[in-house]
C-alpha cells in the first residue's frame, strides 16, 4: 500500500473513531432524561467493531510499514509499541462500556446512569486523546515520507 493511501485510510479510521466519540458524548450529555433504548443499543454494537477495524489496520499494515522502514528510530518503535497496548486496553474497554450500554438499555435503571456517564467520558476521552496522538505524530511521518525515495518506503 502506498504511503498516501495508508496516510488515507489512518484519516478515514480516526475521523471514524472521531464521529463514534462525538455520538457518545451526545449520548452521555442526555442521560438520564432523554433516554433513547434504540439508540443505546445501536451505538453498544458499533464500539468494538470500529475500534478493531482501525487496530487492525494499524497493527497489521501501518505499523509494521514503519518498522520496516524506521527501525533504526528507538522512539519511533518504542511509541508503536505503546500504541498497540493502548489498543488492547481500548478493546478492552469498549467490551466492558458495550455491555454496560446493552445492560442499560434493557433496566434503564436510574442508578446506572453515573456510572454509565462515567464510563462513557472515560472511554471517549481515552479515544480521542489516542486518535490526537497518532494524528499529530503518526500521521505526519507519512506526510513527509511522500517525499523519500521509493527505497525508503514502499510504495
Amino acid at each position: 500500500m502506498s504511503i498516501s493511501n495508508l496516510a488515507k485510510v489512518l484519516q478515514s479510521n480516526l475521523n471514524a473513531q472521531l464521529e463514534l466519540c462525538r455520538k457518545l458524548e451526545e449520548f452521555a450529555d442526555n442521560l438520564p432524561n432523554d433516554v433513547d433504548a434504540q439508540n443505546c443499543l445501536t451505538l453498544a454494537r458499533i464500539i468494538s467493531p470500529i475500534l478493531r477495524q482501525a487496530h487492525e489496520f494499524e497493527e497489521s499494515t501501518l505499523f509494521p510499514e514503519l518498522k520496516k522502514n524506521f527501525s533504526e528510530d528507538a522512539q519511533l518503535m518504542a511509541t508503536l509499541e505503546r500504541l498497540r497496548f493502548e489498543h488492547w486496553e481500548d478493546e478492552s474497554f469498549a467490551d466492558e462500556l458495550r455491555e454496560s450500554m446493552v445492560n442499560f438499555a434493557g433496566e434503564f435503571d436510574s442508578e446506572l446512569v453515573n456510572s454509565l456517564s462515567y464510563m462513557l467520558r472515560g472511554f471517549f476521552e481515552g479515544v480521542r486523546r489516542h486518535a490526537a496522538f497518532e494524528r499529530e505524530h503518526i500521521l505526519p511521518i507519512l506526510h513527509t515520507s511522500e517525499g523519500r525515495k521509493p527505497d525508503r518506503m514502499s510504495g
